[in-house]
Formats: structure tokens, sequence, C-alpha cells
């Protein structure tokens, strides 16, 4: 699970805004306020600030609700969007289930998704007689991410996870249309046909998943999903029923965001970046002939020994982090730094500035090069509090195992099966 997943949205929704912060930074500094209406903002991508938000407890720094409120039919009141209370009570319940002790159980349906994928791919490239064919992998890589995503949370209602999740995409495509995070387009309205065809979409998802609970609250299968996990959850936590249910539908549709918009974006600037090295393409089939089984497959236990394939995701992660900003609404009066944030003001952190700076990366900051982490995160720069690929303070993302390993995987095999 993971607040990042409100901020690649946000990403997508105001791109041109990612150079206009940038461009001001140059200008007036790595500190500095705006306002937006009667909003006002402050933006922080000074690494000892950053560190500092690092440290902030849950209390004081949230999801800026202005933002938030117009994606409450995406998101409802789940952990992505909620503040507060109602965060932390659903972060205790939702947390444990992306412990990597939990991931590795689910190392099995990952590979056979991405097997799936490669065998697809080597099909294609066998119908063309073997010759160099173009495939366009971003909508395949949604797909093996969706289908990851189906298979952990609705287990043997599987093909019904999958008509949610189609679903919660047009449901995403219809609330995106517009911009929404800055100047006039904060107060524009939606058609009513439009705010129709939302809330249709909101009831079809919620009788989809509740009919899905339904089935589960008689089911004694000793392999529980991901949806019988997080009832049993709310259950074991004294979430009262008409509660627990709508508890469910919000973080169902969560987990869809957290844990396959960034995990597809990230896999496709993986095989980008590595079809413009190919170099590195073969340390990575090198290393997963070392690796593998004797049948030529991944497990939990060889994950751990694909270094390769962890640092070139690592330095994607770093030149192309899923997210462009961290934004945080204070929730009281806060103390970062040397400086008071007044309640109500909303902070934002650009993640690309503080990744590219080549006084904590290097004169090299532009160029790919997997081999700075080598030594880990602390041996790649001077302040590894600023690589920050999966968000930062107590609302990192709750699902940065569930997506490094589905990245190791889908990488490893497409990589090591297919030439790019």
């Amino acid at each position: 699970m993971s607040a990042l997943a409100v901020d690649l949205i946000f990403n997508f929704l105001n791109s041109r805004n990612v150079y206009e912060f940038d461009l001001l930074a140059l200008i007036v500094g790595p500190i500095y306020t705006y306002s937006t209406g009667s909003k006002q903002h402050l933006y922080v991508n000074h690494p000892e600030l950053v560190k500092e938000m690092n440290h902030c407890i849950s209390s004081e720094l949230g999801k800026p609700s202005y933002i938030t409120k117009r994606l409450a039919p995406m998101l409802g009141n789940g952990i992505l969007r909620s503040n507060g209370h109602i965060w932390s009570q659903q972060r205790k319940i939702v947390a444990p289930e992306f412990f990597m002790d939990k991931v590795k159980g689910m190392v099995g349906l990952m590979v056979e998704s991405a097997e799936s994928l490669t065998s697809k791919w080597e099909a294609y490239t066998e119908s063309e007689g073997g010759k160099m064919v173009e495939i366009k992998a971003e909508k395949d890589l949604r797909s093996v991410s969706a289908d990851v995503i189906s298979k952990a949370c609705f287990g043997s209602s599987y093909l019904k996870g999958k008509e949610i999740f189609s679903k919660l995409r047009t449901l995403q495509k219809a609330i995106t249309k517009q911009s929404f995070l800055f100047g006039s387009h904060a107060f524009r309205l939606l058609s009513t046909g439009h705010q129709k065809k939302i809330e249709h979409l909101e009831k079809e998802i919620e009788t989809l998943i509740l009919e899905t609970v339904k089935e589960r609250e008689s089911d004694c299968e000793e392999n529980k999903d991901l949806l019988q996990l997080i009832l049993e959850g709310a259950v074991n936590n004294d979430v009262d029923k008409e509660s627990s249910k709508r508890f469910i539908v919000d973080n169902c549709k969560n987990i869809y965001f957290a844990g396959h918009e960034s995990t597809a974006v990230a896999a496709s600037w993986c095989l980008m970046l590595l079809a413009l090295h190919p170099q590195w393409q073969a340390r990575i089939r090198a290393e997963m002939a070392q690796v593998c089984d004797d049948n030529g497959g991944l497990d939990s236990d060889s994950l751990h020994k694909l270094k390769t394939v962890t640092m070139v995701i690592q330095e994607v992660l770093r030149l192309y982090p899923p997210a462009a900003f961290v934004s945080r609404e204070a929730l009281q009066d806060t103390q970062i730094g040397h400086i008071v944030v007044p309640k109500g003001v909303c902070l934002w952190t650009l993640i690309p500035t503080l990744h590219r700076d080549p006084n904590i990366w290097g004169p090299d900051v532009n160029e790919f090069k997997p081999e700075r982490f080598v030594n880990g995160i602390s041996g790649a720069c001077k302040l590894p509090q600023v690589y920050i690929p999966f968000g930062l303070g107590p609302r990192l993302c709750l699902g940065r195992n569930f997506a490094l390993v589905q990245l190791k995987i889908v990488i490893a095999l497409i990589v090591s099966k297919l030439d790019a």
C-alpha cells in the first residue's frame, strides 16, 4: 500500500508543473512559499529538511485534503487518502500483509504471471519467423501487474478480481480527465453526465467487491488470499460490520493503485533503459544463469542473489521515480528543522530534483550507471535520505517490498528470455 500511488496520479495530471517547480527552485532556492487562491504551499527540497520530514509523526503530516477530495470515488477513505486515526487504524491492519515474509509467499504467482507474459512475447516472435519484432510493452506490463494483484488479492475469485480492476481502470480514466491541482482547474466542475458515469462505476465496483467479500466470509481455505487476510484483520481489530465492509471496498481500490500503476511504470522504464544499454542485459542474463534452479526458474530463496537486477532497478527508480511529487498537508502546527509550518499549509517535495542533484550524486548524475548502487544506497550518494522513490516519512510506501520483488521477477525473466 502506498501514498505514492496518489502522488503518481498527481504526476500524470500535472506533469508540466514539475518543470515549473524545478525552474523556480533554480531561481529562488530549495525552499519557498507560494499560494493558489486561498491555499498556502511550502516547497521543500533541502536535503536536511527532507530528512526532518522523514521523522515527522503521522499526526503531523497527512495527504492534502483539497486534492484527495476529488479522488474519493476512486480511493474511498482507504489508506492512500485517509488521515489521522482512520489512517493509523488501516495501516495497523494492512501493513503486516506486505511484510517481506508475506511477500515471499506471493513469489510463485508473480513468476507465473511474468512467465505468461514472456511466453506470449516468444510466441509472437515465433509467429514472425523468429525475426526482430516490435512489441508495445506498456499495455502488457500493466496487464501483468493487474494479474499479480488479482491473484494475490482475490485468489480463487481471480476472474472477478480482473473484472473489478478493469472497471477501476475505467473509473481512473474518467476521474483523471481534468487536471485539478493548480489554478482554475481546482474549481472546475464535472458535467452531470460525466459525474453520473463516475457514480455508476463506483456502485458497480462496490457491488462486485462486496459479493467477493460475502464469499470469503464462509471460506475456510488454508492458503488465504490477501482479501481474506485483510478481512480477518478488520474483524480482529474490532471494526464493526458496516465499517468493515467500507474498509474492504476502499482498500481493495487502494491496493489496485498502489500495486499496479507504479510497478507497471517502473517496469516500462527498466526495459527502455536496458534496451539502450545492452551490456546490462548481458550481465543480467549471466546472473540469471548462475542463480536460477535446474529448471531455469526463480523462487523466493534466489531473489536476494539478483544483485545486478537490483542495481538496475534502483538506478531506474532514481532517474525516473514513478511519482514526481511527495505531497503533504500540516494537520497541526509542525516544526520541520528551523521552519514552523502552520496547520493547513501544504508541503511539496520534488523527487526528481533530489535524485538528480550533482552535489549529492556526482557529476554523472544524469547518466544510467547502475554500478553506483553496488554498495547499496548509502554507497551511491552523499545523503541517502534524499533517495525517496517510495516516498518518505511515516507514510512511506507499505507495498515497497511487494513492488521490488515483482519488478525483480518481471525484469529478470523478460531479459533472460528475450533480446531487447
